[in-house]
Order: structure tokens, then sequence, then C-alpha cells
């Protein structure tokens, strides 16, 4: 049965995202190029009932991307329903999709006010997300972590959008709470709940940019090294501050 890297065209993802069409419209994101190229093979039958995906790194060759994409697309493909992820064993294609589940559609983060109450929302769910992951977390668990906040540093250090590896990092801490719940949830949340991915055009000068995604990853560092001391509490707090912090940032523009 053909698999994701059989595909030839989904090869070429990262060369089409870089490309602009004739018309002057924009390629979608790679991880939502990814999703896409995953879902109709699964939609086709060409990836069936139980079967299962290849490894991150697997994919990631195959589709000429890197593995923080394959992260956040395989997150997506489980908030949808699509796949469903067995602790060491492997991500398998799903019985049947749950299109009940909940979902924060691209017109619900039209606003600042709409990304605010999508941040009121990530407060709750990820402070215990967090507190839950240092009593919970497996070594893998902080492997994957820790390889988000390197990725969010070299990106950041290379003038590169640090989006993916930010949604990477905390699609990990909702990982290793081993409570699938949380990461359907923040899955559904999208790459839309990162503030940052909202404003991406906002005239904002590159030193000032720098030295705000410096500050930020010197949180995410808080958020791991209390999830990777098993300080439950202390990564509660981590977390809430980190994502209030956010939610501040976005009132005071409002004003």
């Amino acid at each position: 049965m053909p698999g994701p890297t059989s595909s030839a065209p989904a090869t070429r993802l990262a060369a089409q995202a870089t490309t602009r069409p004739p018309d002057g419209t924009r390629r979608p994101p790679l991880a939502t190029a990814l999703v896409d190229a995953l879902s109709a093979q699964i939609r086709q039958g060409r990836l069936g009932v139980g079967t299962r995906l290849p490894t991150e790194s697997a994919l990631a060759q195959a589709h000429a991307v890197s593995r923080t994409v394959v992260r956040e697309a395989l997150s997506r493909l489980q908030a949808s329903g699509l796949v469903e992820t067995r602790h060491g064993v492997g991500t398998f294609v799903s019985e049947a999709v749950d299109a009940s589940f909940f979902q924060v559609r691209p017109d619900e983060l039209a606003t600042l006010n709409d990304v605010i109450a999508v941040l009121e929302l990530r407060i709750a769910v990820e402070s215990e997300a967090a507190a839950l992951a240092a009593e919970r977390r497996s070594s893998q668990d902080l492997r994957r972590m820790r390889s988000a906040l390197r990725d969010f540093g070299q990106a950041v250090d290379a003038g590169r959008d640090a989006v993916a590896a930010d949604v990477a990092l905390h699609q990990a801490i909702a990982q290793a709470t081993g409570n699938a719940r949380f990461e359907r949830v923040l899955a559904a949340l999208g790459q839309g709940a990162i503030p940052r991915a909202r404003l991406q055009g906002a005239a904002v000068p590159d030193t000032l940019r720098l030295a705000y995604l410096r500050h930020v990853n010197a949180e995410h560092e808080s958020i791991v090294q209390a999830i990777a001391d098993g300080r439950a509490e202390a990564a509660r707090m981590a977390m809430r501050q980190h994502l209030a912090n956010s939610c501040e940032r976005r009132r005071r523009a409002m004003r």
C-alpha cells in the first residue's frame, strides 16, 4: 500500500511553499500543506484504518520539511480525529473522524480581542498541562521539548519565523501529560493561537522583535526546566506567567 513516503507531489512541499503562484496568491504554510497531503491519502483510502504512519524523521525526509513541521501537522491531524497517537508505539489512522470535537476557526482569531480570548483559554488549559507534565514526563518527552527549544533559538538567531517551533514546544508539553485530550485541545487551537503568528505584519523594529523573541524563549526555558525537575507547581506558575505576559502585551496593543 503506498504511503506518504511514496507521494511524489508531497515531496515538493518545501519548494512549493517558497514560490508564489502565477495569480500572486500565497502558498499555504508547510504544516497546512502536509496536513492536506496526508488527509487526502487517508480519505482516499491510500492509508487505511489502523495503518501506522511513518516516523517523524521519515515523514520529514519524504516531504522535504523539518520535524517541527511534521509534529505540528500530526497534532492537527489528531485534533481533526484522522489519526491517533499511541505513546511509545506510533501514530495510526483512526477508525472514525469526530467532527464534533472543539475547533477554533480562522475567522474566530480575526481581532486582538479574539486572540486575547483564546490566550485566556490557553492559560487555563496549559497551566495545568505543564503541572501534569512535570509529574508524568518521560525522557523522550524532555528530548522533544528541548529539541523545540533549540529549534526556536536557532530560528530566532537566523532571523527566521519561530512560530512552528513555538507551537511544537507547547504541543510537546501537552503530550507529556499522557492525556490525549490536552493534545487535542491545543492542536485544535492551531498556529493562529500563537499571537505572534497573527501579528507578523506589524511594523516592529528588528532589534525589538529579536529582544522580544529571546525573552519568550527564556520563559520557555523556565517552563521546561521546572518540568524536567518534576516541580509541578513551579511549572504551572511558569506557564501561567508566560501566557499572561502574552495576554498583557496584546491588551497594551489595544490601548
